[in-house]
């Protein structure tokens, strides 16, 4: 990590980094030394501040009670996949990132396209490889990487309506709403010419009625699984808080 950075630094021509991840956790590396690592780069300037990305939320607020305790450079950014069609951060990532100070930084807002109403069911059809990335075209490599579902369709159906209902750009609705989630700091864009730039900036101007997100949310929504599910109950609800009333007298 600490010669990454200095190789970073001679290839940028700059004395330091702003924002430092940690990316795609290796479970080998005991997370003291991790941490300390990333502290000595803050201390001596060379980065500002450090980040985690693709990591279990269990170890980052490990790593983050850890920093606390002992004075070190705190973790102020998370970066995970989260968009309409891959949700499951709602589960432990974001809810443990807005708890602990972290900003959500999603990769994939557009679901690798999908939710650009390119896709049809047609394209289910065509073949592809993941083994070194060897597809034909990104239409094919988001096939053969399981992306192009009926319920990814479904999805971006859904949100084609809506723009269309906006007079909007199906991207724009899809980054649109990862904006608006509770916890998201900023979407990161993968625009491949200006006019796509363009048309994601576009999306800053989108406003979402209550109507349009609650339909996003329906068509889009997962089982958050154990404890999740058994916590947010009526029974637990029951349970925990009780069923009293106060009534006025009088």
């Amino acid at each position: 990590m600490l010669a990454s950075v200095e190789a970073s630094l001679r290839q940028l021509n700059t004395d330091y980094i702003d924002l430092l991840y940690v990316n795609v956790w290796d479970f080998r590396t005991p997370v003291e030394e991790i941490l300390r690592g990333l502290d000595d780069l803050a201390r001596q300037g060379k980065v500002l501040y450090v980040a985690i990305s693709s990591a279990p939320a269990w170890q980052v607020s490990r790593m983050q009670a850890i920093a606390d305790l002992r004075g070190w450079s705190p973790l102020v950014a998370l970066e995970t996949e989260y968009s309409l069609i891959e949700r499951t951060a709602e589960r432990d990532l974001i809810p443990m990132a807005r708890e602990m100070g972290l900003g959500v930084v999603p990769f994939s807002p557009l679901g690798g396209g999908v939710l650009t109403g390119k896709y049809s069911r047609e394209d289910q059809n065509q073949a592809g490889s993941v083994a070194g990335e060897t597809a034909t075209s990104r239409r094919s490599l988001n096939v053969a990487l399981g992306w192009v579902t009926d319920r990814n369709l479904a999805i971006a159906d859904a949100v084609k309506e809506v723009a269309s209902e906006l007079g909007r750009t199906p991207a724009q609705v899809a980054l649109a709403w990862t904006l608006d989630a509770p916890g998201v700091t900023a979407p990161i864009i993968g625009a491949r010419t200006i006019a796509q730039l363009e048309d994601n900036l576009g999306a800053l101007q989108v406003d979402l009625t209550t109507s349009q997100l609650a339909r996003l949310d329906e068509v889009s929504a997962i089982d958050l699984g154990n404890p999740h599910s058994l916590l947010a109950s009526d029974h637990i609800r029951t349970v925990t808080t009780g069923d009293m009333k106060v009534e006025a007298l009088g």
